[in-house]
Order: C-alpha cells, then structure tokens, then sequence
C-alpha cells in the first residue's frame, strides 16, 4: 500500500489549527491538498476526528464520493459531487474544534482515503463505523494532524 501525501496551508502536521477553522470561529473547513492518490483509485474520502473528546472519539467531518483526480479542498468549500455526512454535532459537513475550555489541546486527525468504488457509511457514522468501513477499503491513505485547544 502506498501513502499519500496529506498537508494544509493553513498548519503544519501537529500544529495549532487556526481559530478561523474552530466552531468558535468562522468554522470553516481547513484547506486540504494532497499528492501520491494511485491511479485505480475510484474514489477519495475525508475523514477529520477528535479521539480527545470526553465522550469518546468525535467526528468533525466526513466525506466520501469525492473525485480521485481532485488535489485539495478549498477552506469552506466542498467538493463538487461530493456527499458530505453529518458530524458529531448532528450537521452536515464541517463541525469545527470545539473542545472544552481548560482542556489540554485535542488533536485532531485529517485523513485522505483513496478507495477502490464507491462505499457506502451511514449518514451520521461514528468513527468507529468510518473507521471499519474506510481502513479495510482503502487503497492508500495520508493523515495529518492539527492542534486546539480554548
């Protein structure tokens, strides 16, 4: 299995993740791009969770159905024929950081999966039934990882 390669220009893998991005802010979605998707790849997936979160491991995002010759995704801005699942918050698309205030910084991991066909996830899946679905279809994948804390 090949990796991809997975980065934002808004932070670095294991740095800060702007205020703008977080549920407290403008809550906009981070700016993706991504390089290395093999070429049988059908189908691309975001995966962005919080395994920080008190009640358990959070989903800020999911979405599937994305084209495999994409490179990126704009900040605030979903992909054109994409399906953007329900977060953690019981909205659509994008649900920004938002842990406790106090709490040390929360990681929160962002993952391009590279699949195969289309995949089928509930509309509200939790990360544990991404997860099951994602990492046994997967092609290859890239993660990175941002920081916030309130």
């Amino acid at each position: 299995m090949t990796g991809i390669e997975l980065k934002s220009s808004a932070f670095n893998d294991h740095a800060m993740i702007p205020r703008r991005h977080a549920k407290e802010g403008e809550n906009l979605s981070p700016p993706l791009t991504w390089s290395g998707v093999p070429d049988e790849a059908v189908e691309l997936a975001v995966l962005c969770e919080d395994p920080d979160a008190p009640s358990g491991t959070f989903v800020h995002w999911l979405v599937t159905g994305i084209d495999p010759h994409a490179n990126g995704l704009p900040a605030g801005e979903a992909a054109p024929g994409s399906h953007p699942h329900r977060n953690g918050y019981g909205q659509s698309g994008w649900g920004g950081p938002q842990p406790p205030a106090g709490d040390d910084a929360h990681r929160y991991f962002f993952r391009v999966y590279a699949l195969p066909g289309p995949v089928s996830i509930p509309e509200a899946a939790t990360a544990d039934e991404a997860h099951r679905v994602l990492d046994r279809q997967q092609l290859a994948s890239g993660t990175l990882v941002g920081l916030y804390q309130r």
